[in-house]
């Protein structure tokens, strides 16, 4: 309609104008009008004059993308169907490889595979980087669109060409698709006397499926168990109301985690108030580079009230609060609004958790894990100094880094299982002077 006449052309560049006026709360500064005003002029230089024609609710969007994508890693645009996929993905079911990504340089990069899925049998490892599907490029594609073109129907298979850090030339990976279906909880007796946990997501029946798993483990070994590993290594992270619920079901009381937003009225604190499933029994949190946010909160949180030691590497360092904002037309914002604090006030933005002993995996993963950190994101949060103004380190002792060159063993539980197994444990999580 908007090719009628020439002298309605200038339309759609009001339209635009218009639908962002609504949007924003009213605007004072006379220089952000005539930054819309710059805005539409390039929309419609680009809708008239492109070398190949595009649909203006493309451009749109696109424009949208680049705004929230300019102001962190993590907020982005989502249409209808990447709004649907979210929430497909967060019930903890979905169709595709099985791994965690992010886009780095304009690859796709592996936070992390998930357990038992294609990807993961397959040998995919955090830190790699997809440069190519199927032979296609996807330098120059958004991550929405490289995502969507590893999702597929069930038994097809895909190719992708994998960059690792440590070797030299790109290898192929071919991987079946399969339905994700993600049982985040895994719990089984280690030995005869130690519970052992492996969370991989936060996913809306986090919390249930391990408050459950841990009843019935203590049911029925409570009289020999000496102690309880938790796994999160290489847990992406996942929703905040799970990372609260699974901190809850470790901690007698206290404070959980605390969110800050722009403004003072937006803090918000979370307490236990379940009590401690374990009543006291010890602890550690297994971590690495690829324990993310929601895996943050949890760990630090244990930490900080001393319930267990935290052993491995430090942690990814994604120290932000992520809210779904629904638009009125369709589809949804993912902003981040909030940055969240451990209870001794830490933040652990760009940052991460240290952990209170330092225990290296094998070499061949550690060269996969050295840049595999929130603080190498492009655009990311700078890190901030903690509410009372203080560079905190972490709490308990620090451990001498152990190296290893056997890939096959895995070191970080072992020396988890041993500690749990020694006589000094107690003097371990004993304040340090």
């Amino acid at each position: 309609m908007w090719a009628l006449t020439k002298s309605i052309k200038f339309l759609p560049v009001i339209a635009l104008v218009l639908v962002i006026y609504n949007f924003f709360p009213p605007l004072s500064s006379a220089d952000t009008y005539k930054q819309l005003d710059l805005f539409g002029e390039v929309f419609e230089r680009v809708r008239e004059e492109f070398v190949e024609e595009k649909k203006d609710s493309e451009l749109i969007e696109s424009a949208i993308n680049g705004m929230l994508g300019s102001l962190d890693p993590h907020s982005k645009y989502l249409n209808p169907k990447n709004l649907q996929e979210m929430r497909v993905q967060t019930k903890g079911e979905f169709g595709g490889l099985g791994i965690e990504v992010t886009m780095e340089s304009g690859f796709v990069k592996v936070i992390a595979p998930i357990d038992d899925t294609p990807a993961y049998r397959a040998g995919i490892k955090a830190g790699d980087f997809i440069t190519h599907l199927d032979g296609e490029p996807i330098l120059g594609k958004s991550l929405s669109e490289a995502v969507e073109l590893m999702r597929g129907r069930i038994n097809t298979k895909i190719k992708l060409t994998v960059q690792r850090v440590g070797v030299d030339d790109s290898f192929d990976v071919t991987i079946i698709r399969d339905k994700i279906k993600i049982d985040s909880v895994k719990v089984h007796i280690e030995g005869e006397d130690l519970v052992y946990v492996r969370v991989t997501a936060f996913s809306e029946r986090t919390s249930e499926d391990l408050q459950n798993s841990l009843k019935e483990v203590f049911s029925e070994n409570e009289s020999i168990l000496r102690g309880i590993i938790l796994d999160l290594r290489n847990n992406p992270g996942g929703l905040l109301d799970q990372a609260i619920a699974v901190s809850d079901i470790f901690l007698a009381q206290g404070e959980i985690v605390t969110t800050r937003g722009r403004d003072a009225e937006t803090i918000q604190r979370f307490n236990s108030r379940n009590g401690d499933i374990a009543e006291g029994l010890p602890m550690i949190v297994l971590i690495n580079s690829g324990s993310a946010s929601a895996s943050e909160i949890v760990a630090g949180a244990i930490q900080d009230h001393r319930r267990g030691l935290i052993l491995g590497t430090r942690s990814f360092g994604k120290g932000s609060v992520q809210t779904i904002i629904p638009l009125k037309e369709s589809g949804a914002i993912r902003l981040t609004t909030a940055r969240y604090f451990t209870p001794s006030g830490r933040s652990i933005q760009a940052k991460g958790i240290d952990p209170d002993i330092i225990v290296e995996q094998a070499k061949l993963e550690k060269l996969a894990d050295a840049r595999q950190r929130e603080s190498d994101l492009p655009g990311s949060l700078e890190a901030i100094k903690d509410v009372n103004g203080k560079s905190k380190g972490s709490n308990g002792i620090k451990g001498k880094a152990i190296d290893s060159v056997n890939k096959e063993v895995d070191y970080q539980l072992m020396r988890a299982i041993d500690l749990l197994r020694g006589h000094n444990l107690l003097s371990l999580t004993d304040p340090v002077s």
